[in-house]
């Protein structure tokens, strides 16, 4: 519960212990562990998890606003329009029918991104990209002031954005017709991407305006096993894009760490080459190697949820012990369950995790 340690972690500079960077989507652990209904006082029940551990990277309600409860009878949920969700902690997830509108490759050869600028649709952008630069590094920062208003010391509040570029086309069109459009129309693929940089880059130039200090830059170019597209595509068409917009904030003095599902061994090099201070990812990774080439980067990813799932105490203490002996002496190094702790952990398993990085997690 110390921004300050969470921030010099971030610049890779000494901290008394291990810091937390979690995705928490557990309500019946967090008042497993607190005594406090996450669902009648949100703000009070996060609180008191981060109060009492080294949880210094998180983002905490502005009040105790009661969350309406979600029917746990069912993983997934359909709306009235037919459209499906599925739970996630104390929300339901996005609609992840992404690309309804269009229906053949011609459509996504016709769409001109900077005809749709206002985003505030899309989900989870949500934002309207026609305002300026300036106004919009106004807006972030407004929201950036509520967020440390919240946290106060507690925990470092920071800025991110989920459609760095790879996302684009993926949210707009939907993963079939992006494969083919990156497979097999490269040139059309360049002139598309290349106008959906146009959107990305006034919100990293915006950012860069603001007093932030670390900022998370998502695409999620790997699954389980590797990258969805090759090394050499990623080379062309995404990753001077990244170079780009993390020049601007790492120009601005700021800190940025990138966030990507799956396993991102093929790519980590090419990822650090580009800027980025260091990596988010899945438990699939290498870790190892990843220390081993990149030991004065951000390491977050290293905790498995499938042996918290076990529930086994003894397991579970042994996968911590060993997240601590790595960490120990990787100052950029957050104790991080990347595959999330989803709501259907057992409370106790949960609670074991976070006792042990206690245990364990003094530098």
């Amino acid at each position: 519960m110390n921004a300050e340690r969470a921030l010099n972690a971030f610049l890779r500079k000494p901290t008394d212990r291990i810091p937390h960077g979690e995705m928490i989507s557990n309500p019946d652990a967090i008042q497993h562990i607190t005594g406090i209904d996450p669902w009648e006082k949100p703000r009070s029940a996060q609180k008191a998890l981060i109060e009492r551990y080294a949880i210094d990277v998180w983002q905490l309600p502005e009040d105790d606003t009661p969350i309406e409860k979600i029917d746990d009878s069912s993983d997934t949920y359909e709306d009235e329009e037919g459209r499906k969700q599925a739970r996630w902690g104390q929300e339901k997830s996005w609609h992840w029918d992404w690309g309804r509108e269009f229906k053949t490759i011609d459509d996504v050869l016709a769409y001109q991104p900077l005809e749709h600028m206002d985003k505030r649709d899309l989900e989870p952008v949500g934002l309207d990209l026609t305002p300026s630069v300036d106004e919009l590094a106004a807006q972030f920062q407004e929201t950036l002031d509520k967020r440390r208003k919240a946290n106060g010391n507690l925990a470092l509040a920071h800025g991110g954005f989920y459609n760095t570029m790879f996302m684009w086309p993926l949210l707009t069109f939907g993963w079939e017709l992006f494969l083919e459009l990156g497979a097999a129309y490269p040139d059309e693929c360049e002139r598309l991407m290349k106008d959906f940089s146009e959107l990305s880059r006034k919100v990293f130039k915006a950012w860069a305006k603001t007093d932030l200090e670390v900022f998370s830059s998502h695409d999620d170019i790997c699954f389980q096993a590797g990258p969805t597209f090759s090394p050499a595509w990623l080379r062309r068409f995404i990753y001077p894009y990244y170079e780009e917009f993390w020049g601007y904030l790492k120009d601005a003095g700021k800190t940025v760490f990138f966030v990507c599902d799956g396993n991102v061994d093929q790519v980590a090099d090419d990822v650090i080459a580009c800027g980025a201070d260091g990596i988010l990812s899945e438990p699939y990774t290498n870790w190892r190697e990843y220390a081993r080439k990149h030991p004065d980067k951000i390491l977050m990813g290293d905790g498995d949820n499938r042996i918290i799932k076990t529930g086994d105490k003894d397991a579970i203490y042994k996968m911590v012990k060993e997240m601590a002996d790595f960490g120990r002496d990787l100052p950029g190094y957050f104790f991080c369950v990347s595959n999330h702790i989803t709501y259907d952990l057992p409370p106790e398993g949960v609670k074991h995790y976070f006792d042990a990085a206690e245990l364990y997690g003094r530098r």
